[in-house]
């Protein structure tokens, strides 16, 4: 039998709550306040800055909208250039194409599938404003070596965290290396309220306006501070701040987060130990992390030896009722990618891990005996 969505016996993705969900919701909803920047979205952002040591976090309605945000903050315009993983969500690059910027795709590298650093500088060219290292699957990128090319070229780093919340680089928190970072707290993240996002600040000299370019370009939030006796239309802006009652979701959540950090581990770790000997003998690999970082177990993949084998292999789990997916598309391939000058050859570890990375089931109500039972089945494919 091959399953359909909704007959899947172990999907890909299943959003778990792990406390005071339910709790908080209903007290939001008690107070009257369910509209973005209440009583749970400061709780949020305090627990952000404290958790992280960022001089500002600012929930937004997707780490798409913060990343957005991020571009607006950095005045980028048309003419202006960001480099960005080709191996990476859209959003990565569009936050900055929606201001008129070029983006210039950088292939991975084969061993963590982060942004490359050793051709970083050399797409660097006087038109550079930005470059956005994605920490892929909540493993950091080199970030010493990208800080420091980019403050050799005066270039801001905006980070892509969407993965790894409370990972580290040689002990520092992901997300505190460049001038502002974005977090996701969608469905499929380790902390969720559904759909939401966070734009992290360090330089606090971004921290007024943002707060007014996200209030729809007015000094709204300086008002009921006090700072100001009415608020009115002072900069550009839009409307991103996230409705209290996910806020009250995610405020569990970040509560919870040793409980789920815990329960994802022991399932990223069942996988690395319960898939090894496989993968050797078959000629695939397993996600590399290195000792001088903690990673989220955000995801758990498997790069097969052809993209013929990964074909297989998600065929040979869904007749068993298992639901595992690839991942990015090169961006630079994309029709949009290619509008930009994107070309076939461009980014060959990128194109290459695309046709060949396989995602397997993992979310924090996985059983033993489900993973089990995936484990099993791969163990039983023959390539």
């Amino acid at each position: 039998m091959t399953a359909t969505e909704s007959e899947w016996l172990i999907p890909f993705n299943r959003p778990s709550f792990e406390g005071r969900e339910n709790e908080y919701i209903a007290s939001a909803i008690e107070a009257g306040h369910t509209s973005g920047d209440g009583y749970y979205s400061k709780r949020c952002h305090d627990y952000l800055e404290s958790a992280l040591g960022v001089s500002k976090a600012l929930l937004t309605t997707s780490c798409t909208h913060a990343l957005e945000l991020a571009a607006l903050l950095l005045e980028i315009h048309p003419g202006d250039e960001v480099i960005v993983p080709s191996f990476t969500f859209v959003s990565t690059a569009n936050a900055f194409v929606l201001r008129g910027a070029r983006p210039v795709f950088i292939d991975i590298r084969p061993d963590t599938l982060n942004l490359d650093e050793r051709r970083l500088e050399d797409l660097v060219t006087d038109r550079t404003r930005v470059t956005v290292p994605v920490h892929y699957a909540g493993v950091g990128c080199e970030m010493d070596t990208i800080s420091e090319i980019a403050e050799r070229n005066e270039v801001a780093i905006v980070e892509d965290n969407a993965h790894g919340l409370f990972g580290t680089y040689r002990g520092r928190a992901l997300g505190t290396f460049g001038c502002m970072a974005t977090q996701s707290f969608h469905e499929t993240k380790n902390f969720n309220c559904g759909e939401g996002g966070a734009l992290l600040i360090n330089d606090e000299r971004l921290v007024e306006r943002a707060e007014i370019l996200r209030e729809k370009g007015t000094n709204r939030s300086r008002f009921f501070r006090g700072l100001v006796d009415k608020y009115t239309w002072t900069d550009i802006g839009s409307s991103y701040l996230l409705s209290d009652l996910l806020a009250a979701i995610l405020l569990a959540q970040l509560e919870a987060r040793d409980a789920i950090q815990s329960k994802r581990r022991l399932i990223w770790s069942r996988y690395n130990h319960g898939l090894a000997d496989w993968a050797r003998n078959i000629g695939a690999s397993l996600p590399g992390v290195p000792d001088d970082r903690e990673q989220t177990y955000h995801m758990f993949y498997l790069i097969m030896p052809s993209h013929e084998s990964r074909q297989l292999l998600m065929a040979h789990l869904r007749v068993r009722g298992i639901l595992s997916v690839f991942h990015y598309v090169p961006l630079h391939l994309s029709p949009m990618g290619r509008s930009f000058g994107g070309r076939d050859g461009q980014c060959p570890v990128s194109e290459d891990i695309s046709e060949r990375l396989l995602r397997l089931p993992f979310y924090n109500s996985l059983s033993e005996s489900q993973q089990d039972y995936v484990i099993e089945s791969i163990h039983d494919f023959r390539p």
